[in-house]
């Protein structure tokens, strides 16, 4: 019984670890993984760097943006962020201009 005694506190102390931080993160890469996977042609994507274009073709990795007029890159799908709204995704940092 007192070999028990150590291991309680530490399975205890990772299940909280688990509820905090491991499953809201799993359950946000599932959400990123629905919002790439549903992605089409016409959509108005942002992607990580703060591009903001218009989708004009799609591959199993690779998704061509539309930047400006004949003006195309191509960037793989875990790159885009979200669907561009006209203002930044809720989970998107923003930096302060001082």
């Amino acid at each position: 019984m007192q070999a028990l005694g150590p291991i309680v506190p530490m399975i205890l102390i990772f299940g909280v670890f688990y509820m905090l931080a491991i499953r809201p993160q799993i359950k946000r890469q599932k959400e990123h993984q629905a919002l790439v996977n549903q992605l089409g042609k016409g959509d108005e994507v942002i992607t990580r760097g703060g591009f903001i274009g218009k989708i004009t073709g799609i591959d199993d990795q690779v998704v061509i943006l539309e930047l400006q007029e004949k003006v195309r890159v191509r960037i793989p799908r875990a790159y885009i962020e979200g669907k561009w709204t006209g203002k930044v995704p809720e989970g998107a940092q923003q930096s302060s201009a001082a």
